[in-house]
């Protein structure tokens, strides 16, 4: 009896140093731009297999973005007539991803990559074509564009019931770790507002009063910062009451130019207690400016005392690939500043040379299997 006690004892005080121990997080972003993953289930149950013998345990896979999705979506289908995108017809890559990461225990965390952005250089895409009432605009009238991409509008109803119906359909119909917004969920750039309906919006909030024509001007400018912050609390409400254990996870720019140029105060979505991850995007390519970024990104200097924020690492993009010695130098950054994790853009940069950066990392920071993280 004494022994089957201290049995007991010893077990539950494993469990709990377990739960003690800080997550620590080896992610990666999948995209289906530059990538042939989602193509057949056998790449994907060939990436999930490479990264579990790499020794990740979390996957972001795209599953919005260009006005399409890469699963099954009722409400697309219903709405804009394209249930899918057409380069998946027939298939369902997210649950095709979902079963395959399910072997190796990777925790699986969809990312809305368009968030409330319309289209990039598409003049608003099927989109804004078919509600043209949903578009953002700038004070020229225009429709809203910033580096190529066209903008929804955050602040109608419509647009917003929209993007969470999205984000519901995954959440209620696939097991999932989580639900991850970035740089455009939520966001809008500064230079927006001036559509008629949010012009109007702000004039019955204030006496009358239409927004000043500077789109910097620092009330105007907290005024719709605020707005996407109260969207925030919605979606993490929201998504909470269908699974509470899905994680919410944010990969929003790096701090304050999220705010000055995106309206993204996610400081304040933390201290709100409306996220669960910050994976802010510390795309940098110098040491010098990486650990500038990093030593800005610590809680204590963003005066925020809770919330989980893990770096986003720039590995490759385009013709850029992060070198082997720069990459293990921003991860020592990392481990002494006191980041328990990291999330890369892209995967698709480990398996360049030969799998180099993905045999780095396993040489060194990622030598052991890490516990599911979610």
């Amino acid at each position: 009896m004494r022994r089957t006690c201290l049995l007991c004892l010893i077990v539950l005080s494993w469990l709990n140093s377990l739960q003690a121990q800080p997550i620590e997080l080896r992610g990666v972003w999948l995209t289906n731009v530059d990538s042939e993953v989602f193509d057949d289930q056998a790449r994907i149950a060939e990436a999930m297999r490479f990264l579990s013998e790499y020794h990740f345990n979390a996957v972001f896979p795209v599953v919005w973005n260009d006005a399409k999705t890469v699963f099954p979506s009722a409400l697309m289908d219903s709405l804009f007539g394209l249930r899918i995108n057409p380069r998946y017809e027939g298939r369902d890559p997210l649950a095709e991803l979902i079963a395959a990461a399910e072997k190796y225990d990777i925790a699986v965390i969809p990312w809305f990559e368009y968030g409330f952005a319309a289209a990039h250089e598409k003049q608003g895409g099927l989109l804004i074509q078919r509600k043209p009432h949903w578009a953002e605009r700038d004070h020229a009238g225009n429709l809203l564009k910033k580096n190529g991409f066209e903008w929804l509008n955050p602040f109608h109803p419509e647009v917003q019931q929209f993007v969470m119906d999205l984000v519901r359909e995954v959440v209620r119909n696939y097991e999932v770790a989580g639900v991850q917004g970035d740089d455009r969920l939520p966001a809008l750039p500064i230079e927006g507002g001036y559509s008629d309906f949010t012009q109007r919006l702000f004039a019955a909030e204030h006496g009358g009063q239409m927004p000043p024509y500077d789109f910097r001007e620092t009330q105007w400018q907290r005024w719709r910062a605020d707005k996407l912050n109260d969207f925030t609390r919605r979606f993490y409400q929201e998504v909470k009451a269908i699974k509470p254990e899905c994680v919410v996870s944010w990969a929003p720019s790096i701090y304050p130019w999220s705010y000055d140029e995106y309206l993204q105060d996610w400081p304040g979505w933390i201290q709100a207690g409306c996220a669960d991850l910050i994976i802010p995007q510390a795309y940098r390519y110098n040491l010098r400016t990486y650990r500038q970024v990093i030593s800005a990104l610590t809680p204590s200097n963003l005066k925020i005392t809770d919330g989980r924020v893990f770096p986003g690492v720039l590995l490759n993009v385009g013709d850029y690939i992060i070198s082997e010695k720069l990459l293990l130098a921003m991860l020592k950054e990392h481990r002494q500043v006191g980041y328990a994790g990291e999330v890369f853009f892209f995967y698709e940069g480990l398996r360049k040379d030969d799998d180099r950066l993905a045999k780095a990392l396993v040489k060194s920071y990622y030598g052991e299997k890490a516990r599911r993280p979610f």
